[in-house]
């Protein structure tokens, strides 16, 4: 049976849309753990999660039976401000949920490239299909790191590819990046795409249109029917 057509849910303020998709996220972890003897979550970094983090380390669940990943991973130490793990670890990994298991994507490896099988290696050790994934988008239209006019977009696109991350890189970024391929995040129960502003509203409405994925890597995420994908926007 395939999932229906994304649902958008708009909120008044950021404040109020973190704190109900947190409830809404603990309450698909409770969902698995009913069932099975773990959970697994997938989340993204950036400036928007902060006040989901802050709302769902809080959360009544079993946190030491949940499994934490993310959906990509700027090739920078844990410490590194652009580091996402970083931010998972300062404002998710407390308080409740600092009972909960992390992945890294990011290794001692030099490149990602590098180390783009051990990072493989790394998240065939969680169960699937990953309970949620929590996604963000870009203004360009990307989603994790699945970026316009990167290298290796096609092959991260490519539900052939056999590969759950892949090493990526953009000729306009600073960082080496390690991604989720398209083919991981979809093995999942639910999708979040998860967003805040005006502008980003627009980019949605764009992405929900015509056009190539290339050159909005989030249509692959909509335009999908294998998952169900939850839409959360606030101004």
């Amino acid at each position: 049976m395939s999932a229906a057509a994304p649902e958008i849910y708009s909120f008044a303020n950021p404040e109020q849309l973190a704190g109900t998709l947190a409830a809404a996220i603990a309450a698909f972890l409770r969902q698995g753990l009913a069932t099975r003897k773990q959970a697994s979550l997938v989340v993204s970094g950036g400036s928007t999660p902060g006040p989901l983090f802050l709302g769902l380390r809080q959360m009544e669940l079993a946190w030491n039976k949940v499994i934490i990943t993310l959906a990509d991973e700027r090739w920078v130490g844990p410490k590194h401000e652009a580091s996402n793990e970083r931010l998972v670890r300062f404002l998710l990994l407390l308080d409740k949920a600092g009972q909960a298991s992390f992945v890294p994507l990011k290794n001692r490896a030099a490149t990602a490239w590098k180390g783009e099988e051990e990072c493989c290696r790394a998240l065939a050790r969680i169960p699937r299909p990953f309970d949620v994934v929590v996604l963000g988008m870009g203004i360009d239209g990307h989603t994790a790191s699945l970026l316009p006019g990167a290298a290796r977009l096609p092959l991260a696109l490519d539900p052939g590819t056999g590969q759950d991350c892949l090493a990526i890189t953009h000729s306009q970024d600073t960082f080496e990046r390690m991604t989720l391929t398209l083919p991981a995040l979809l093995h999942a129960r639910q999708i979040i795409l998860h967003f805040t502003g005006r502008d980003k509203r627009q980019v949605l409405a764009q992405a929900m249109g015509d056009g190539p994925v290339e050159a909005m890597p989030v249509r692959a995420i909509l335009r999908q029917r294998q998952t169900p994908v939850h839409i959360y926007w606030s101004p």
